[in-house]
């Protein structure tokens, strides 16, 4: 079940580390001609960081794609972000990434100092279309598990526009903690059906239009 990880001396070394790690991979990609700019999923001053039971605690991270040589070759992108996520995680002595359908995962993180507390990273690839929608870049594997026929393909996240206008509207009417009310219970939902295709970003989302929804009547 999870619930919001509150240590946060901790969570401010941990995010610090990850968001390096983010960091240099959106260096090495610059190289590969890809532009990007990385956010932590509701932002980390919001206080949306989790953790399911004593596993991991999850620091989910989009990576918005600004430009690139050719959109249309999305396993193109998706590989040249996975070797250089790699290459990051190997300049720690960390081992390479799993991935899933929506999101690239490490393996689980932990200080020397503080074994008992573990932390992972997982890297979802987005763009802003021109209609101000979100797009995932969505591995879709093939069902028979034959690669050959799997898929890569920019994916609409629904009734994702103007989101940080929406939610900074929501903290300005002292909102926020409905919002995090809302955005656990929508991870345990999905958790309990075992639900993998709605990532934090895509609960994230449907939590802002919700409680805007609501103060906005």
């Amino acid at each position: 079940m999870y619930d919001y990880f509150d240590d946060k001396e901790f969570l401010k070394r941990a995010q610090r580390f990850c968001t390096s790690l983010v960091s240099r991979t959106e260096k090495i990609l610059q190289e590969k001609n890809i532009n990007s700019q990385m956010f932590l999923v509701g932002s980390g001053g919001r206080n949306m960081i989790t953790r399911n039971g004593s596993g991991p605690i999850d620091f989910d991270y989009n990576l918005n794609i600004i430009s690139c040589d050719d959109w249309d070759d999305t396993k193109g992108i998706k590989d040249k972000v996975m070797n250089a996520f790699n290459k990051a995680l190997a300049e720690e002595n960390l081992l390479s990434c799993s991935d899933s359908t929506a999101s690239l995962g490490t393996k689980p993180i932990w200080f020397e100092d503080v074994p008992e507390v573990k932390f992972s990273i997982d890297l979802a690839i987005v763009t802003l279309d021109n209609k101000g929608l979100w797009n995932r870049l969505i591995h879709e594997k093939d069902r028979y598990g034959n690669p050959r026929n799997d898929r890569w393909i920019w994916n609409i996240a629904p009734n994702s526009q103007k989101l940080k206008e929406k939610a900074d509207f929501i903290k300005s009417k002292n909102y926020w903690p409905l919002v995090r009310e809302v955005y656990i219970e929508k991870k345990n939902m999905y958790l309990s059906r075992n639900d993998k295709d709605h990532t934090s970003f895509m609960i994230y989302i449907e939590s802002v239009n919700e409680v805007y929804s609501k103060i906005r009547k």
